[in-house]
C-alpha cells in the first residue's frame, strides 16, 4: 500500500485552519439562487480553462465560456475537444457524488476516458499505458531533455490499486480531505499511468475527492486557477525527481504548496460569497449601499477574470473612459474592490 511520507508543519496546519474557517463562512452565507448558480458556472468555466491551459491549451476563458454555453468557436479541434472533455468530466464528478458510490479503478479510468476523448486513440483513452512514458522538456535550439521517467507499465495497475486502497484507508483514519487530495494529485502525476492526460486526470480526481469528503465549498472554487497563474512554481512543486523509483519520499514541500494554494483560492471564494451575501442583506433592508446594473457587471467580470482594467469597463459598459473610471472609484469607496499596480498596469480586484 502507498506509504505517503509527510509532516504537518505549522504552515500547513495554519492554512488548514484558515480553510476550515472559510468553509464555515461559505456554507452559512445566504446567497440568492441566481448568484450561487452564476458563481458555480464561473467556477466550472475557470476549472476547465485553467486545467487545460496548464497542458498548453490555447483557448481563452471567453472561448471556454462559449463552449460551456454550447456555442461554436473558431479554434483548433484538439483544443476544443480538451475543454469540452474536461467540462464533461466535471459533470461526471457531479453525478458520481450524488450516487454515493466508492472511488475505484473503474472511476479513475472513466475520468481519463472523458478527459482524453477524441484526443487519444480509442485503445489508449480510459486504459492504462502499455509502454514507457517520459516527461520531456522542450528547449528551443537544443535537444529535448527527459526530466522524468514513469514506472514500468507492468507496475502501473498495481500502483494505482495501492493508491485507491490508500484513499479508502485515509477516510477511516480521518485524514484531512485537503491533504488526501494533495497526496493523490502528486502520486497520480508520479505514476503517470496514461500515455497522455495524466495532469488533467489527477486534478479532476483531486476535485472528486474534495467533493466526496464534504470539502466542496458549494462547488464555487477552482483550484486549477492557482496553478495556472504561476506554472513555474507548480511544476517546481510537483517535481518528484528523475524517475518513480528514486522519487522524493518526503512530500511535505509539495503539500505546503498545495494547501497554500487551496487556502488562497478558498479565501477568494469566501470574499466573493461574502460580497454577494452582504448585498442581499443590504437590499432586503433598503440599505444605502446599492449596486447598479453597471456596477454588478463590473463585479461579474472580476468574478470571472480575477481582475479588471479601465479598458475592460469601457468595453463592457460601452461608455467613455471617464465614466468607467468613476464607476470603479465608486466600487472602491464601497470597499468592494481595490486598486493594484500603477500607470498602464493599473487593475482592480476584489478587496
Amino acid at each position: 500500500m502507498l506509504n505517503s511520507n509527510y509532516k504537518l508543519t505549522n504552515k500547513i496546519l495554519k492554512n488548514l485552519t484558515d480553510i476550515a474557517e472559510s468553509k464555515g463562512a461559505i456554507e452559512k452565507a445566504k446567497l440568492l439562487p441566481k448568484h450561487e448558480l452564476r458563481l458555480k458556472r464561473q467556477a466550472i468555466i475557470r476549472m476547465s480553462h485553467s486545467s487545460t491551459a496548464i497542458e498548453g491549451n490555447v483557448l481563452n476563458i471567453r472561448q471556454v465560456e462559449d463552449l460551456y454555453a454550447n456555442k461554436k468557436i473558431d479554434a483548433p479541434n484538439r483544443d476544443i475537444y480538451e475543454v469540452q472533455n474536461y467540462l464533461k468530466a466535471l459533470q461526471y464528478i457531479e453525478k458520481f457524488i450524488e450516487s454515493k458510490k466508492f472511488i475505484t479503478e473503474k472511476v479513475l479510468l472513466k475520468i481519463h476516458s472523458l478527459v482524453t476523448n477524441k484526443t487519444l486513440p480509442v485503445e489508449q483513452s480510459g486504459n492504462f499505458r502499455k509502454g514507457p512514458v517520459f516527461v520531456v522538456k522542450r528547449r528551443l535550439g537544443f535537444p529535448d531533455e527527459i526530466v522524468y521517467t514513469g514506472p514500468k507499465a507492468l507496475k502501473v495497475p498495481f500502483l494505482c490499486n495501492d493508491l485507491i486502497e490508500w484513499i479508502i484507508k485515509s477516510k477511516k483514519e480521518e485524514i484531512n480531505p485537503v491533504i488526501v487530495a494533495g497526496v493523490v494529485h502528486l502520486e497520480l502525476a508520479a505514476i503517470h499511468p496514461f500515455t497522455d492526460g495524466n495532469g488533467r486526470t489527477a486534478r479532476a480526481l483531486a476535485t472528486l475527492i474534495l467533493y466526496k469528503r464534504g470539502y466542496d465549498f458549494r462547488h464555487l472554487f477552482a483550484l486549477e486557477d492557482y496553478y495556472n497563474k504561476d506554472l513555474q512554481n507548480y511544476y517546481k512543486a510537483i517535481n518528484v525527481g528523475k524517475n518513480y523509483e528514486e522519487r522524493k519520499t518526503d512530500i511535505t514541500e509539495w503539500l505546503e504548496y498545495f494547501v497554500e494554494g487551496f487556502r488562497e483560492e478558498i479565501m477568494n471564494t469566501k470574499n466573493q460569497v461574502t460580497t454577494l451575501a452582504f448585498r442581499k442583506i443590504d437590499e432586503s433592508i433598503d440599505s444605502q449601499i446599492y449596486l447598479t446594473d453597471r456596477q454588478q457587471n463590473i463585479l461579474d467580470f472580476i468574478d470571472q477574470m480575477g481582475r479588471i482594467k479601465v479598458g475592460d469597463v469601457v468595453d463592457i459598459l460601452k461608455c467613455p473612459q471617464r465614466t468607467a473610471q468613476l464607476e470603479l472609484q465608486k466600487l472602491k469607496k464601497l470597499g468592494m474592490i481595490k486598486q493594484v499596480g500603477k500607470g498602464p498596469a493599473t487593475s482592480y480586484v476584489f478587496k
